[in-house]
């Protein structure tokens, strides 16, 4: 039997072996930690349940591909936001642009008058020479000093306001002893971007030595001779353009302009066949809020412009019965009632889908036009985006929330399709109403939402709203914000205003209703809209009244809301107010 020798124990540290155990020490260390690791990571893994579905069991995944969280909607009967509560109101403000009276008072009508004439909408210069005798008969309205007379009354009587433009001064009545002139303003502390537009009728005097006095300046738009109407480029012809040309330079609301929202018209076959259109058919969108309704309506006008088409839309609205009178959805509602037409049919490349099936029934065939169906939601823009056929249908089934136009632009394409809200303003048909109770207040103002209706009956989900907006409540919360003696729009939806009447003691107040002549059948408003309507009168509906009441408020000097200010109960009920980041 072979013997073995034993080794030394100390051996294995000899010089010439100890490089070769530290490194195998080392190897050692690391393989403990790497074991000590990956023992760690499985209990995590066994134990921990991440918030990442794709990491979720296959209901959950399953769940996460095919809807998101509830894709539905609050019930709320607040005014939609739309693209121009988004524009900085400082944007279109230049103080140095304003027309004051230095302008004016100039005794030279050198330089500083100048200025203030070559502001006047699109004026040609009026001749400077007066004549050395007054004759006698009708105010000469084009004489430079009667323009000058009517700009200083006008800077002199509306303080609170910045004079941008001045229009050339018209012939007033017909006594020959007013003349009508327009102009261009913004309130002092605008809270709202954009420009207005006012024209006045002006009665002057004149005395022996020439010289001019005005001694009163009418109601907002009563000047009607000073107002210009709009010019139809083309008689609104529609043209199949390309969607990346609508967003070049920056356009603000003129409110106070003559509106020229007819509908584009088509012209001819080849501008008719040469288009790209996108539709979309069905749906559950109908008759939903009006915030539903324009997530998805700026969802499919987003993808048309994504996919460089014109967007074939449905001016025929489903009014929800939260604003109807009757407490029923109403049918037959129209675009333009709601939202600025001319705006978006100047921005954006859109088409009446009344006017575009007449087109597609006359030329289809002839023309060979060919449509795409699409029936699945989740067939994403990117996937469309080199289809060729002349219309691309998407078509929604009926159930719902998968049938909701919105659902298109969620998951990957809610990075792709930027909806488009610079197109989508307020009615200016509305927003002249807005403009003209600001400006009877004189634009020098305060307001307090006061929410009150059924939320205030619902004690479960608001159970402080009731007594926190009762008249002592009001009065004791509003008390320290705004002076005495002011005057107070209240904004609300309590019908009886009676109920507000303690705030008299302090205040002068003003509800919506005291306007009530800027809508009834003798009112611009009113035949304005019955045109459209095809003679048929249109009723000043809830969600009108709800646009108009929230818009007064918001151009007050002190605005008071209120959750938040009011209340501490969430605007949405318990347990759901936001909290700050």
């Amino acid at each position: 039997m072979k013997s073995h020798a034993l080794i030394p124990r100390s051996a294995s540290f000899r010089p010439e072996t100890l490089g070769q155990n530290a490194l195998q020490l080392i190897g050692n260390l690391c393989f403990s930690l790497f074991v000590f690791g990956v023992l760690v990571f499985t209990i995590i893994a066994a134990t921990y349940q991440p918030e990442d579905p794709l990491l979720h069991p296959s209901a959950k995944l399953t769940s996460f591909l095919t809807s998101t969280s509830n894709a539905t909607f609050r019930s709320d009967d607040s005014a939609a936001h739309t693209g121009d509560d988004f524009l900085s109101p400082n944007s279109t403000f230049d103080s140095s642009a304003a027309i004051t009276l230095s302008h004016i008072n100039s005794s030279t009508k050198t330089s500083q008058v100048a200025m203030a004439s070559a502001a006047a909408v699109g004026d040609e210069a009026t001749d400077s020479s007066t004549s050395a005798v007054c004759a006698d008969g009708p105010i000469d309205c084009t004489d430079t000093e009667v323009f000058h007379s009517m700009m200083r009354a006008a800077i002199e009587m509306f303080r609170n306001i910045h004079f941008y433009r001045f229009g050339k001064p018209a012939r007033g009545g017909e006594d020959g002893k007013s003349c009508d002139m327009a102009w261009r303003f913004r309130p002092e502390e605008a809270k709202r971007a954009g420009f207005y537009k006012d024209y006045r009728r002006f009665d002057i005097i004149r005395y022996a030595n020439c010289t001019y006095s005005v001694v009163k300046i009418g109601d907002y738009h009563s000047g009607i001779n000073a107002r210009k109407k709009r010019k139809t480029t083309q008689g609104g012809e529609f043209k199949a353009k390309d969607a990346a040309d609508s967003l070049s330079g920056m356009v603000v609301p003129v409110i106070g302009e003559a509106v020229n929202d007819t509908l584009p018209v088509v012209e001819s076959e080849t501008k008719f066949s040469s288009g790209k259109y996108l539709i979309y058919i069905g749906g559950g969108d109908r008759c939903k809020s009006m915030n539903h309704y324009l997530w998805s309506f700026l969802c499919a006008l987003g993808e048309a412009q994504y996919l460089n088409r014109t967007l074939v839309m449905d001016l025929s609205i489903c009014l929800n019965s939260m604003y109807s009178s009757s407490n029923q959805d109403e049918e037959g509602k129209d675009f333009r009632f709601y939202f600025d037409f001319e705006h978006l049919r100047d921005s954006a490349s859109v088409l009446d889908q009344l006017q575009f099936w007449e087109g597609w029934s006359k030329w289809q065939k002839k023309d060979k036009l060919r449509l795409y169906l699409v029936e699945d939601f989740r067939i994403t823009p990117l996937k469309l985006a080199e289809v060729k056929d002349s219309l691309i249908m998407r078509k929604f089934g009926t159930v719902e929330p998968d049938n909701y136009w919105y659902r298109v632009c969620e998951g990957e394409t809610e990075s792709v399709i930027l909806r488009p809200w610079n197109l989508i303003w307020k009615s200016r048909r509305l927003m002249d109403i807005v403009a003209s109770i600001a400006s009877r207040l004189n634009w020098d103002y305060d307001a307090v939402h006061v929410v009150r209706g059924e939320k205030a009956k619902n004690t479960q989900l608001w159970p402080n709203l009731a007594s926190d907006t009762s008249p002592d409540a009001l009065l004791s919360g509003i008390r320290n914000k705004i002076d005495d003696g002011r005057h107070l729009y209240v904004a609300t939806d309590e019908p009886d205003t009676t109920y507000f009447d303690p705030l008299k003691e302090r205040y002068t107040t003003h509800f919506l209703n005291d306007f009530r002549d800027l809508w009834d059948e003798n009112s611009e408003w009113y035949l304005e809209t019955m045109k459209l309507n095809n003679g048929v009168p249109v009723e000043f509906d809830g969600y009108m009244r709800v646009e108009v009441d929230t818009e007064v408020s918001l151009r007050a000097k002190k605005h008071i809301e209120t959750f938040n200010d009011l209340t501490n109960d969430c605007k949405d009920g318990i347990n759901t107010c936001r909290t700050a980041s």
